[in-house]
């Protein structure tokens, strides 16, 4: 027999990192893909987000400037003051009205000498009928603040009504203008002859920030004076109440409570409660505060108290976790030198917890301060014109919010309460950015790492 030798198997190629097989390319490539899919999912949140910023601003920016109308006012003490002895209470017992008159004399005179200039075709009239209907009241206020200048002639800047503004702005046109009960075009003609000759001005507007609301005949002079002190009353309730029950709830369900059936209960029902909508908390606020306690509508302290019910699970649920975050063997190292419970706690964890419980209560505040709902069931949705008192009155006077008066805006039919809507949400923004800094700051620079 001949011996005929097996054939040798070829040899396989050696498997090397730089040759990838197919599975390893399908990986990859889907690992590819994934990352495609995160970076367009927060291309399209930024760009959502640009949408938002740049057409709130684009709206809400005319609304901190206005047009004003200069005019000569000869402050008549016949009118204003006919005693003669500068008596302020006295002063101020003169009507709002009684102060038409005088304004008439002024517009009459300046209407005269610029239809002799600059503005041929306007009236004292027309000219009139530019002014805002607060123009009284704007006029009235100065003099009580300033009784010296009763019988001279001083320069005052009254506002033009909403659709002169409008048309400054370019929201206002003369085809439009045509159909517009509420401006005559002629009016409007005359706008660009006074603004050439300077009579009328466009700046920045701080009745804006100052001024309480205004009725739907008069959106140029509504302001957000009344909403900013509300806002303020309430969040200084919100501190005052939801901190300090918020972190003594806190330390005991975290360090002294027993582990048992009924802190389980407790702690699932605080989840629970951070999840649930505000306006329940609004609808508790309601039966409880007014209905039960009889406590006034529309009042900073209902509201506060409310806001403090939709607050307290955030601080605890923070609070908590700021107090995990410190690692036990602080707790023990404070117990092995002879400390108690007591003293390990509020010397040595509290003070290390301090920064998140800080976060924790900044971003709760921001929260409540863009809340709504629960303040409509309440009744702060309501018309106030007057501004509340100092502490502690102001809490029991009505008042408004805010996010209420973004809302309160909104619902009327004027354009111009449009722009002051938005307006009114470029501050709210700017005071949630700012609580949301202050938080960052603190975080960054208190926190401590183990």
């Amino acid at each position: 027999m001949t011996d005929v030798s097996a054939p040798t198997p070829a040899a396989s190629e050696p498997k090397s990192l730089l040759n990838l097989d197919a599975r390893t390319t399908r990986r990859n490539a889907a690992e590819r893909r994934f990352k495609l899919y995160g970076m367009m999912a927060v291309s399209i949140g930024i760009l959502a987000l640009a949408v938002l910023l740049v057409s709130i601003l684009s709206r809400g920016l005319p609304a901190f400037s206005q047009t004003f109308l200069k005019v000569d006012i000869y402050l008549d003490p016949a009118v204003l003051d006919p005693s003669g002895d500068r008596d302020p209470e006295a002063i101020a017992k003169v009507l709002t009205f009684s102060y038409d008159a005088l304004i008439k004399d002024s517009l009459t005179e300046l209407a005269n000498e610029l239809k002799a200039g600059p503005a041929p075709d306007l009236t004292p009239d027309l000219l009139a009928g530019m002014v805002s209907g607060s123009a009284n009241a704007e006029l009235r206020r100065y003099v009580i603040n300033h009784p010296d200048e009763i019988g001279s002639t001083v320069p005052f800047d009254f506002l033009t009504n909403a659709r002169i503004d409008q048309y400054l702005k370019g929201n206002v046109t003369l085809e439009s203008a045509e159909t517009d009960s509420r401006v005559d075009p002629a009016q409007l003609r005359a706008t660009d002859a006074l603004q050439r000759a300077g009579v009328l001005e466009k700046r920045f507007n701080w009745a804006f920030l100052t001024n309480p609301d205004a009725s739907e005949n008069r959106p140029e002079s509504a302001g957000l004076g009344v909403a900013l002190i509300g806002s303020a009353y309430m969040m200084l309730i919100v501190l005052c109440l939801s901190l300090p029950i918020g972190v003594a709830a806190s330390i005991y369900l975290e360090e002294f409570a027993p582990k048992n059936w009924m802190t389980d209960v407790i702690e699932v029902n605080i989840s629970n409660l951070a999840a649930v909508p505000s306006i329940v908390f609004g609808i508790l606020g309601l039966a409880i505060f007014i209905n039960f306690i009889h406590l006034p509508n529309s009042a900073p302290i209902v509201g506060g108290l409310v806001l403090t019910l939709m607050t307290l699970p955030t601080i605890i649920i923070s609070t908590r976790a700021a107090l995990k975050s410190v690692p036990p063997s602080i707790r023990d190292a404070a117990l092995g030198v002879g400390a108690s419970r007591m003293q390990a706690v509020f010397h040595h964890v509290l003070p290390l917890a301090g920064p998140g419980i800080l976060t924790g209560t900044i971003i709760g505040l921001a929260q409540a301060l863009g809340e709504t709902a629960p303040l409509l069931l309440i009744g702060m949705v309501a018309f106030v014109k007057e501004y509340p008192a100092g502490l502690p009155e102001g809490l029991f006077q009505p008042a408004t919010g805010l996010p209420v008066q973004v809302y309160n805006f909104t619902q009327r039919a004027d354009p111009a309460f449009v722009e002051r809507a938005s307006g009114a949400i470029i501050v709210l923004l700017v005071f949630l950015v700012i609580m949301n800094t202050v938080a960052i700051i603190l975080r960054q620079r208190l926190e401590r790492k183990w």
